[in-house]
């Protein structure tokens, strides 16, 4: 903060001067204290103030801002900087108050790929655990334009944050689920998971995953749209993390299914591959080392589990002593692969962090005023 015009050395040490214990209580004088409040107040942020103000640049016209020299980075900044103040659940659900939800939602159809992602990426944040925003966001249509930039964009950084959007949005959202399933969006799941990108297609699993786990009843919608033989491919994936998506999604299915006393969500010929991608996997475990063995603990169980319940055996990793490693504690139930990728983890924080009262450290800002164009 060099620069700012604040002297924060002399202030630290007046504060200590007058804190520390170690002289008397004496009132402050007037002169005192009015410096004091000069250089507290120069380094304050009034955060609705400053949200009112991206609101308005968010609202203006997109010719007219290029008449006044906004950039594409410029409104990225904005947009960072809007992400960091909803991190407060309050200042998440003030921003339709005053007027900025609406802009932001209308940005998800920006021509720019990079303000569509970022975008969502902003609402991802305001309706994480918030069902406030959650009922605001989809009032302004933001899940019918989520799923359009999931669905139909040609940008696949676009289409991934469209789709984390989308699970913030509909999680613990009865009415975003069901309006989620009528807009077709298990198809769009189902296009996300044949992308060649890893990261879209472990998000993918894992909104199938919870989807199924909180409603049983899909399990033959998605058997119906052929997931089982799309989630067979992806448990041969090099990426272990995709993998693992697929092998506790399958696991979902095949538990499900018999819970619910329906036929297998497995025609023969999806169990036999899956029998084979299963037996070739446990095969490569049991040639790991020991480090490699500990890291591949989440997969052995889900390996296990899904082979137990498709084929009623225990799969020979047990028979290896390769099922729980020495040190190792016996694993009551599979591992949730997916519920804990959505623990929002700024929102989780905060729950576990009340905020103190105390003065947001004040930030370069991007360009908000917009004065008379140039020349």
């Amino acid at each position: 903060m060099a620069g700012d015009g604040v002297k924060w050395d002399g202030l630290l040490k007046w504060s200590l001067s007058h804190a520390d214990g170690t002289g008397p209580k004496r009132v402050l004088s007037d002169e005192e204290r009015r410096w004091f409040m000069e250089a507290m107040a120069a380094n304050s942020v009034d955060v609705i103030k400053r949200m009112k103000e991206i609101a308005q640049v968010m609202k203006t016209p997109q010719d007219v801002l290029d008449a006044h020299g906004v950039t594409t980075a410029h409104i990225e900044g904005i947009l960072d900087e809007l992400q960091e103040h909803v991190e407060c659940i309050d200042m998440a659900n003030d921003l339709h108050s005053i007027g900025g939800l609406h802009p932001l939602i209308g940005y998800l159809k920006n021509s720019d790929a990079s303000i569509r992602a970022k975008a969502a990426d902003v609402v991802t944040t305001i309706v994480q655990n918030n069902p406030k925003s959650q009922q605001l966001v989809m009032e302004a249509s933001g899940l019918d334009l989520l799923l359009s930039n999931l669905s139909t964009d040609s940008d696949v950084t676009v289409r991934s944050k469209a789709l984390g959007a989308i699970s913030s949005l509909i999680r613990n959202n009865k009415s975003g689920v069901n309006a989620f399933k009528l807009a077709n969006g298990y198809a769009a799941l189902r296009d996300a998971l044949r992308s060649d990108d890893t990261r879209f297609q472990r998000k993918s699993l894992h909104l199938i995953h919870y989807l199924i786990q909180e409603n049983k009843s899909d399990i033959s919608t998605v058997t119906e749209l052929g997931f089982p033989r799309l989630m067979v491919h992806l448990a041969s994936s090099d990426d272990s993390s995709v993998r693992e998506a697929a092998l506790g999604t399958l696991l979902e299915l095949a538990w499900g299914s018999t819970v619910e006393g329906g036929t297998s969500s497995f025609d023969e010929a999806t169990k036999l591959k899956l029998k084979q991608i299963l037996q070739h996997r446990i095969d490569d475990i049991s040639s790991m080392d020991a480090d490699d063995l500990r890291a591949a603990r989440e997969e052995r169980q889900l390996l296990d589990s899904l082979w137990s319940i498709c084929y009623d055996e225990p799969s020979s990793l047990r028979d290896k002593g390769l099922l729980v490693l020495p040190g190792e504690e016996t694993p009551e139930q599979p591992p949730d692969v997916a519920g804990k990728l959505f623990e929002p983890p700024l929102r989780a924080w905060a729950a576990a962090n009340p905020p103190r009262p105390s003065t947001p450290e004040k930030k370069t800002e991007s360009p908000l005023l917009l004065g008379p164009p140039g020349p």
